[in-house]
């Protein structure tokens, strides 16, 4: 990276139940301000603002900025499905460290419906067919079962198949993710569940119970990013900064490896981690605290390895041991994940920045991971995108 992009504000307002939340452009509004509150400047310093939503109208992103000021700045609109505020997060970052600007705003949000998630569109083709077709020949499709739980149990089953895992050991990863959400005021589930209370949940598609699945949510988070030259003159944090980041997209591999591994991104994510650590100089052992797209529990299982956490093969061993959580080698959603934090589409990759900012800042409060100096971030839209950064204390 040729020039050092820091995070110099976060904010997040608390995720709610579709039908509790304030509109879409109240919501960005008021985490836009939570974060320029906390990086301790006006809005009239900001350049640029890009701003990650699926569920809108276009130009969604000027209402939101609109409600914290009228300054005239470029205003970009980025819909990448789940993974659209971590890629209005990369072109954030990289207007910053190629010099086009000095400093910027980075705005998610989604005001979600109840239910499964489902296209706006009946008229033309859906952008996730040729996905739908590698499943349908890979394991057939189920009407009336939630397309997105066809996709990730299906990945689950190639690994359950491919290294015996069994189903417990999904249904442990949801019963760590409540454990951590209990302790964050801005999670929408924070009861503790038992493997027994996951486990006897109505199924959804084998193997994931309701309890595995993440929740249609409401809310909005937001990140400022500035060089290193703008933040020093103007007296901004700069204890964090961004020490690399990749964004991929689909390869042959999703469509033609009858793998549904590989159907919900797994090659995306190995192919986007491998250039994060090789340009940041950090291999995965040496990271802290992770923030993943826990979209159900079998894609935060096989995540682990394609992140590197674990070797392929070996996520039941590693969860087993408690290595996914405190006292064991690396801290994984340590705010609950989209499993309890919530899941609002735009707004989960700029509250995943959050939250490993605040880890980093030593601001977690009960969540706290002691020590952590390095964190790192995966956020996966279908159709598809990934997008990985590395944050490091400076």
């Amino acid at each position: 990276m040729s020039r050092k992009v820091h995070v110099v504000g976060v904010g997040m307002i608390p995720f709610t139940k579709p039908g509790a939340s304030e509109p879409y452009h109240v919501m960005g509004a008021r985490a836009a301000k939570q974060a320029l509150e906390d990086a301790r400047m006006d809005f009239n310093l900001v350049e640029q603002a890009y701003c990650g939503y699926v569920y809108g109208d276009s130009t969604s992103g000027q209402a939101a900025v609109y409600g914290v000021g009228l300054s005239g700045i470029p205003v970009f609109n980025v819909n990448n499905n789940c993974s659209s505020g971590s890629s209005a997060l990369f072109l954030g970052r990289q207007a910053i460290e190629s010099g086009a600007a000095e400093c910027v705003l980075v705005l998610g949000f989604d005001q979600m419906n109840p239910g499964a998630l489902k296209g706006a569109y009946d008229d033309r083709p859906s952008p996730m067919s040729r996905f739908i077709d590698s499943m349908t020949e890979v394991q057939g499709y189920q009407d009336g079962t939630p397309r997105a739980a066809q996709f990730f149990g299906g990945a689950g089953r190639a690994h359950m198949e491919r290294f015996g895992t069994k189903a417990e050991t999904f249904a442990r990863i949801s019963v760590k993710a409540r454990q951590h959400a209990a302790r964050n005021p801005l999670a929408i589930f924070r009861q503790t569940v038992t493997l027994d209370e996951v486990m006897a949940a109505p199924k959804v598609f084998d193997p994931l119970t309701r309890l595995q699945c993440c929740p249609p949510t409401c809310g909005s988070a937001a990140a400022i990013l500035a060089s290193e030259e703008f933040a020093k003159k103007h007296g901004l944090d700069t204890r964090v900064f961004i020490a690399a980041q990749a964004m991929t997209t689909d390869t042959p591999s999703t469509f033609h490896s009858g793998d549904m591994r590989r159907v919900v991104g797994y090659d995306m994510t190995a192919a986007a981690a491998g250039r994060v650590y090789e340009a940041a100089g950090v291999g995965p052992e040496d990271v802290d605290v992770v923030e993943l797209h826990d979209c159900f529990t079998a894609n935060e299982l096989i995540t682990y390895e394609g992140l590197g956490l674990t070797a392929e093969g070996t996520a039941e061993k590693f969860i087993l041991d408690g290595d996914n959580t405190y006292g064991g080698k690396v801290v994984t959603n340590p705010s609950g994940g989209l499993l309890s934090k919530g899941h609002p589409l735009g707004a989960t990759g700029l509250a995943q920045c959050a939250e490993l900012v605040w880890q980093l800042r030593g601001q977690a409060d009960q969540r706290q991971v002691e020590g952590a100096r390095i964190a790192l971030q995966h956020n996966l839209g279908l159709g598809g995108a990934c997008v990985v950064t590395m944050y490091q204390a400076a």
